[in-house]
């Protein structure tokens, strides 16, 4: 099916205006092959990549759905990572912009049990969460899905590999039976097949990873003889990106490889499993709004991270399947741009890349171009920390008079602006920054003074203590 306008479907008017101002004029082909069922009241499984819309397929579904003078749970959306989650709701609220007091609730894991209980006890319209935190909330009782109308399952095949089965089967198990279920997955293994047929009615299934554009991303393969962390350097030197995700297979990995990496003067970080939210969303801020060049990052963790504009990824280690591979590559060369994927192999597991060669990818020694030294990365941008965000009513608009007023902070200097429930996150040049935050601290925003202190250089976040705790990808 060809894509078509949004007005050829039963939307209100304000939704259809909404949809105009934020730049939805037709819809993907998994919106248009998706949608009409969705908003008739069917069960739908469909098949979609990353990028391809289909958090707006099931969003307008369930808005549509949605009656905002009834305050209860109606719609539940689980996602495989806190990430995802945090970007579906963020999504979510930009599609209901202009329908008043529908409220949005986010429940996952390594966030603070007491504040969401808080959440809960006002009531919610739309919960979005992990199933292992929404299933403790109903088991606790914080939670009633008994009037649930819509349960959507995204990334259902990652869901799956995590080891999620028996947390979704229980939670389904809190609602009703009679209500419609729609299935959202990158790829239709058997087992994905048979969690439909046991959680879905009838579904109509919509398959549209052929209609979808590819990305366009160049493969490299490389052959590394000597240390691997050189040779990862000198193929960013060769490549010269403005952004990197790297991929490892270990959270000590992860550690380490960002560790060697600042040693050669490039900005690194890594996110992994055993970070608390808080730095999780610490990391995350800064390479999205380009405050650290290169993340380094398990496949569990770098779930959810959507950067539109990522130059290159990164195999430090090889994938374990070409499923994971297609996964990691498909970050880069998104909307239309190019990107590059660079693998990086030993000739112990020449076996292994066997199976990669085919007449698109390029073999190449990287000795050929690892002499290229004294390569550095410094990021553009720092990040300035105001501790104050939409629970003390701070926009986007408030924190950018107040760099641009009083702070006399040019606009250009000033970068993405990040709003949370507590704090917010903006992006200066690295060349004013120390100017931003004087004046800052000096002045107010909405009339009120909020401590304000650089990210990165606040010594209680410390992120070499946290290497050895507890806990999992």
């Amino acid at each position: 099916m060809s894509t078509s306008g949004f007005a050829s479907l039963s939307l209100s008017q304000p939704m259809l205006e909404n949809l105009q101002e934020l730049g939805f004029l037709q819809m993907t082909p998994v919106q248009a092959e998706s949608l009409p069922h969705i908003l008739k009241g069917k069960d739908v499984l469909a098949q979609a990549k990353t990028g391809s819309g289909k958090t707006a397929a099931f969003g307008l579904g369930l808005l549509s759905k949605l009656d905002v003078n009834k305050f209860r749970v109606q719609s539940l959306v689980l996602c495989p990572t806190r990430e995802l989650a945090d970007q579906v709701a963020k999504e979510l609220r930009r599609l209901a912009r202009k329908t008043h007091n529908i409220k949005i609730l986010t429940l996952c894991g390594g966030m603070a049990f007491g504040p969401q209980y808080g959440s809960l006890v006002h009531g919610a319209h739309i919960i979005v969460g992990t199933p292992g935190r929404v299933l403790k909330h109903l088991d606790k009782g914080n939670l009633s899905l008994k009037h649930l109308d819509m349960l959507v399952l995204d990334e259902a095949d990652r869901m799956l590999d995590m080891g999620f089965i028996d947390e979704i089967d229980r939670v389904i198990d809190h609602g009703p039976a009679k209500r419609q279920t729609l299935l959202f997955s990158a790829t239709f293994p058997n087992e994905i097949v048979e969690l439909s047929s046991s959680v879905q009615t009838d579904a109509i299934r919509v398959t549209t990873i052929a209609e979808e554009p590819e990305n366009k991303i160049v493969e490299y393969f490389y052959e590394v003889a000597g240390e691997k962390v050189d040779a990862l350097i000198a193929a960013m030197a060769h490549h010269s990106p403005a952004s990197v995700l790297i991929f490892c297979a270990t959270k000590i990995e992860t550690r380490n490889v960002a560790e060697d990496l600042v040693a050669a003067g490039i900005d690194a970080l890594a996110i992994h499993g055993d970070l608390e939210q808080y730095q999780r969303t610490d990391v995350l801020v800064r390479f999205m709004n380009r405050s650290c060049s290169v993340l380094v990052a398990t496949d569990v963790a770098a779930r959810g991270i959507d950067v539109k504009e990522l130059e290159l990824v990164m195999n430090y280690d090889l994938p374990l399947t070409a499923e994971i591979y297609t996964h990691r590559i498909g970050r880069t060369g998104r909307a239309g741009g190019e990107g590059i994927a660079v693998t990086l192999f030993t000739n112990d597991e020449l076996h292994k890349v066997e199976s990669y060669r085919t007449g698109t990818r390029i073999f190449e020694d990287i000795a050929s171009f690892e002499g290229e030294g004294g390569f550095t990365m410094e990021s553009p941008n720092s990040t300035l920390v105001v501790e104050g965000g939409k629970k003390n009513k701070i926009r986007p608009g408030d924190l950018l008079g107040a760099l641009t007023g009083d702070a006399g902070i040019n606009g250009k200097d000033i970068g993405k602006i990040d709003i949370y429930d507590r704090q917010s996150y903006v992006a200066i040049r690295r060349n004013v920054i120390d100017k931003a935050l004087t004046r800052l601290k000096k002045g107010k925003i909405k009339g009120r003074t909020f401590p304000v202190w650089i990210l990165g250089q606040k010594k209680t976040i410390d992120y070499s203590n946290v290497w050895g705790k507890g806990g999992g990808d």
